[in-house]
């Protein structure tokens, strides 16, 4: 069983229009709303890829509802912790340029916190956990560490994207993946990075601290990814880029899912690549099929062969 977690679920408000013009009356040409939040995103990826996922997290009133009923109508089992606030709303500018303006967070208690912490006691060895997304300002960064000291000794895979100090609280916990951006990557170590071969050093770090596969994305430039073995270098496939939310959630949920059919990790990692790549060039979330194609398109590489 895979069981994701969104500490801060939003409502995402995609709102499409031809120019946005600060300070004027803007009219969209089109909206939607949608269910969003790294974790459930990684978990409508899932479900695309073909893969059955339990998504967790924090949701409250008229807001949260929306997102219980949205994921349950995509055929996403839920057990969200209710909380007394309501669930944010994030609003999406979709024009010449993409704009987002995140809402903020709800305040979390320590009841709400720890009935969540109760939830995840269901998992058993085997099972997949993915901790996802930023940490509400109204709970403590090392919420992630937390969470993962409950599940100690469970033989348990754990997948963290997040950034900062919730990433940070994490290192020591050795989770099994973890993927940072390069620009979260050279905050982790106080540096600067702009090339992959400049983050080598600092995967094999991480390597060293017991994770199993870091995963450095570089935006249209590629990843890698490091594993105890080696490490790999990849292109992205080419094609237009028409929305940039949830490719790095599809980037997650593609490597678990080929993980979890124990493909090689050339293609894992292929895959996981080509799952982002599949959902910034559409409107939705990755398609089986288009991930398949544009699998095709992405050339790994083992840093230091000729």
């Amino acid at each position: 069983m895979i069981r994701t977690v969104t500490l801060n679920p939003a409502i995402d408000h995609f709102v499409r229009l031809d120019q946005f013009e600060l300070g004027h009356v803007n009219r969209a040409k089109a909206d939607r709303k949608v269910a969003g939040g790294k974790g459930i995103n990684i978990s409508k990826a899932l479900k695309s890829l073909g893969h059955t996922s339990v998504a967790h997290g924090l949701i409250g009133g008229f807001t949260g509802r929306f997102v219980q009923e949205q994921l349950e109508r995509d055929g996403i089992v839920t057990e969200f912790t209710s909380i007394n606030a309501d669930t944010r709303i994030n609003m999406k500018i979709q024009s010449t340029m993409e704009t987002e303006i995140n809402g903020v967070s709800p305040q979390i208690t320590e009841d709400e916190l720890s009935d969540l912490e109760k939830k995840l006691d269901l998992l058993q060895d085997g099972d997949s956990l993915v901790l996802a997304g930023s940490v509400p300002e109204t709970m403590p960064s090392s919420i992630y560490e937390r969470l993962l000291t409950r599940i100690e000794g469970k033989d348990v895979q754990v997948f963290v994207d997040t950034s900062g100090a919730a990433l940070q609280s994490v290192i020591e916990k050795e989770p099994t993946f973890i993927k940072p951006n390069h620009h979260e990557l050279a905050e982790l170590f106080t540096t600067t990075i702009s090339t992959k071969e400049e983050a080598i050093p600092y995967v094999r770090e991480l390597l060293s601290k017991g994770i199993q596969f870091v995963l450095v994305s570089f935006a249209g430039d590629g990843a890698i990814l490091g594993t105890d073995d080696a490490i790999y270098m990849a292109n992205v496939p080419s094609g237009e880029v028409v929305n940039s939310v949830g490719a790095g959630d599809s980037v997650v949920a593609g490597f678990l899912s080929a993980l979890r059919e124990e493909q090689p990790i050339e293609k894992v990692f292929a895959f996981a690549v080509a799952s982002g790549s599949a959902t910034a060039f559409s409107q939705g979330f990755c398609q089986r099929e288009a991930v398949e194609t544009l699998a095709r398109e992405v050339f790994i590489t083992k840093w230091g062969d000729e």
